[in-house]
């Protein structure tokens, strides 16, 4: 039973006033960049319209199965990763450290990306990059030189950049529900509408219907490559925002009697959707871009960074009405970007908050003034593309997939803790949560994203990690994911305060 104790200290953290916030909440973190450049290139380079086959399963044997976990650990232990995993059990307790590191890697370099796209979106009215977008990106806007480390400041990166800091403090100052809460629900809705007026612009586009064939005609022999399998279940896993600890935080802001697995499948169910809806907008004008090229569609279709500031402005300067479609799609990646953004620093904030029983704000400034003056130094600079690369890809693969593997491992085989949250799940959930789903966390899920993961680690093995200096790849690369994990676990043995209830004492709601 709660007592009036835990009700105060539950109000004093925060909480969303309603389960649709929260469902507009996980659908904002949930929903980022992935969703936009990532998805459409995937499926298309595995199989076409029949990756949608292992898509859906990988959806339903790992994506929504893996946010019944991580609801399950935030709703029933009403804290942060790291109090969530220590009232599971007090030796768990590193594993939510180490995905509060993760999200704090992540913020670093993820908010450079939101300001590279807030100056695009005013760079589409002008056509800024002019005819060679390429040159512009790499060149006049980045100034990128030799793979290194520069202290060179790039103007027009530093200021932007600052100004998403800027919005970004006063948000998570706000609070949970103030800020986190409301930024969401009006942002989700503008982010819908911009998308789907971009997508209906898109398909106005001489050669639209090219490009949707190209992404969705499909390619059945594609069924039987283990690869193309593990796009799949890389790609949920990626895009639905598990694995780090931002799911166990929002769900610890939610009312206690609350149907959290229909939540899941609400939250899980739009993700990809509006992953489809991004699939059809983007090959839609790479269509049209490939016909106004004389060129297949293979030949301009391309995903993450250079899609978004060098394909899409290509396009934008032969399209009609090309300066609204730039700006739709740079304004998209802002939204997109920054509710995401908001989640991941939400993981940090929480973690120091129960840690250490502080104020909102002061947390807010402990956690977020660092990360931006680290991201200002270290993004803003000439090499500052180079260092996203590295640490963006070590730490995906590295950080976020490692320690979801390792996290399903321990709650099901060393502490045993999956029945518990099957029976929490249940009490009022909309849907039935079986031994199927212990089956999928406990065996199949860990089974195929350590394929994923130990396919990656083979190729950066093979081949240093895209052609840049031993040292980059060691520095940046692998002892930055190595740095979160070491840093999680000596956290952890940080003592919590004396009113704080930990040690795995379970909390049964009223």
């Amino acid at each position: 039973m709660s007592t009036a104790a835990d009700d105060v200290r539950e109000a004093n953290r925060g909480m969303f006033s309603s389960r649709r916030v929260f469902i507009l909440a996980a659908i904002g973190s949930a929903v980022g960049l992935g969703n936009i450049w990532r998805f459409p290139y995937v499926a298309y380079e595995n199989g076409g319209g029949a990756f949608m086959l292992p898509y859906l399963v990988a959806l339903f044997t790992a994506g929504i199965p893996f946010l019944f976990l991580e609801y399950a650990l935030g709703h029933k232990y009403r804290g942060s990763a790291p109090l969530s995993f220590a009232r599971l059990s007090r030796g768990t307790e590193g594993l939510g450290w180490w995905q509060v590191g993760v999200c704090f890697m992540i913020a670093v370099y993820y908010a450079v990306v939101i300001a590279w796209a807030l100056s695009y979106a005013f760079f589409s009215f002008g056509r800024t990059w002019g005819d060679d977008p390429d040159a512009y990106f790499f060149g006049d806007y980045l100034q990128a030189g030799d793979p290194g480390v520069s202290l060179d400041f790039v103007p027009g990166i530093l200021l932007p950049l600052l100004a998403v800091w800027g919005a970004l403090i006063v948000v998570m100052a706000l609070g949970v529900q103030k800020g986190v809460g409301r930024t969401s629900v009006i942002f989700i809705p503008v982010l819908l509408l911009a998308f789907l007026a971009l997508v209906i612009q898109a398909l106005t586009l001489t050669g639209a219907s090219a490009g949707l064939d190209a992404l969705f005609a499909p390619n059945w022999s594609a069924l039987g490559d283990p690869a193309v399998w593990g796009a799949a279940y890389g790609q949920i896993f990626f895009s639905l925002s598990i694995g780090f600890g931002i799911m166990i935080t929002y769900s610890s802001y939610v009312k206690r009697r609350t149907d959290m697995t229909g939540s899941a499948m609400v939250v899980g169910l739009s993700n990809s959707g509006f992953e489809i809806l991004a699939g059809i907008g983007v090959f839609a004008a790479l269509g049209f871009m490939a016909q106004a090229s004389g060129v297949a569609v293979g030949e301009v279709a391309t995903s993450g960074i250079g899609l978004a500031f060098v394909a899409f402005p290509a396009i934008v300067n032969e399209a009609p009405a090309g300066a609204l479609l730039g700006f739709l799609f740079f304004f998209s990646l802002v939204l997109a970007g920054f509710t995401s953004l908001v989640s991941v620093l939400e993981v940090v904030i929480s973690a120091v908050r129960d840690k250490f029983e502080t104020s909102r704000l002061r947390a807010t400034l402990v956690v977020t003034i660092p990360c931006a003056i680290i991201s200002l130094v270290g993004f803003s600079t000439t090499s500052g593309i180079y260092v996203l690369d590295i640490v963006d890809h070590f730490i995906n693969r590295f950080g976020i997939l490692l320690v979801a593997v390792v996290s399903m491992l321990v709650v099901a085989w060393v502490v045993r803790g999956l029945p518990q949250l099957r029976d929490h799940l249940n009490r009022d959930g909309s849907v039935p949560v079986r031994g199927w789903w212990i089956v999928l966390m406990s065996v199949i899920t860990p089974v195929v994203l350590g394929y994923v993961l130990i396919t990656e680690l083979l190729a950066v093995l093979d081949e240093t990690y895209g052609d840049y200096p031993g040292w980059m790849v060691l520095v940046f690369g692998w002892l930055a994911a190595l740095l979160v994990l070491v840093a999680g676990f000596l956290l952890a043995r940080i003592p919590w305060r004396p009113d704080t209830p930990v040690h795995g004492r379970e909390r049964e709601e009223a």
